[in-house]
């Protein structure tokens, strides 16, 4: 339950479209829900904007399901992220309208009618094989209503690709640079642009990358300075962090608070 739907519920009250008993009725569980494996924390989308967004990995489908519907009756978004195809399924067969990017590992719904948040945010990524994480990051950031797309495979082995894109860099907002191996482009990215970089170090590379420590090493061991390192694959918490930046500085949330 967000700000806008405890408004929405007072009016129908002082309207008198329902009575205070039932009121009562529907935040019997705010601002938590205890399902016996987890508390939903429906006090969230107050707090930061947006609900809680469901970590699927060592949880079963079925308990994905149970929180995702608890989430989805309340009349919130969702946001999945690390789902397999079992995941999707249990979802699916609940949840028909949602939607899932088996790349990404992402299973989304968005049934509230807000507005998107001025600025852009484009994701640069390094390789190809980095994709799977820019896309994480790229759904993610679009479920928070960013204005997102992928500017694909524009690394250091052939710089005049991420130059050719000039124009984007210097009109986003905010940049979130996804990157494996030996984790340089975040650096050539910053050092280019006025907006905050946001770094993704991924697990793409050889054995000597150490499964993503090479580059998280790397961005944070950049030289210039104010760059934001994420861990290792963690596109979601790039784009929150976008989310974070874009909305804090435009006062979007201030009143939520």
């Amino acid at each position: 339950m967000d700000r806008e739907l405890i408004i929405s519920l007072i009016k129908r009250i002082k309207e008198g479209c329902i009575s205070e008993e039932e009121a009562a009725e529907t935040i019997a569980h705010f601002p938590f829900e205890n399902i016996g494996f987890a508390m939903v924390d429906h006090h969230r989308a107050v707090r930061w904007g947006f609900p809680e967004i469901i970590f699927c990995q060592g949880k079963t489908p079925q308990q994905v399901r149970d929180i995702a519907l608890r989430i989805v009756t309340k009349g919130c978004d969702l946001l999945a992220t690390r789902a397999n195809d079992a995941v999707w399924e249990a979802v699916a067969s609940t949840i028909p309208r949602a939607r899932y990017n088996p790349s990404a590992r992402t299973i989304t719904l968005l049934q509230q009618n807000k507005p998107q948040i001025a600025g852009k945010v484009p994701i640069v990524t390094a390789g190809t094989a980095d994709m799977p994480v820019a896309e994480e990051a790229r759904e993610c950031a679009r479920a928070l209503r960013l204005d997102s797309d992928i500017i694909a495979d524009v690394g250091v082995a052939g710089i005049h690709r991420i130059l050719s894109h000039r124009d984007v860099l210097d009109a986003a907002s905010v940049l979130i640079v996804v990157a494996g191996m030996e984790g340089a482009l975040p650096s050539v990215v910053a050092g280019m642009v006025r907006c905050p970089v946001i770094a993704v170090p991924t697990s793409v590379g050889y054995g000597a990358s150490f499964g993503g420590i090479t580059p998280l090493l790397a961005m944070l061991n950049s030289c210039v300075p104010g760059i934001a390192v994420m861990n290792i694959d963690n596109g979601l918490g790039a784009a929150f962090l976008a989310f974070r930046i874009l909305t804090t500085a435009s006062g979007v949330h201030n009143d939520s608070r």
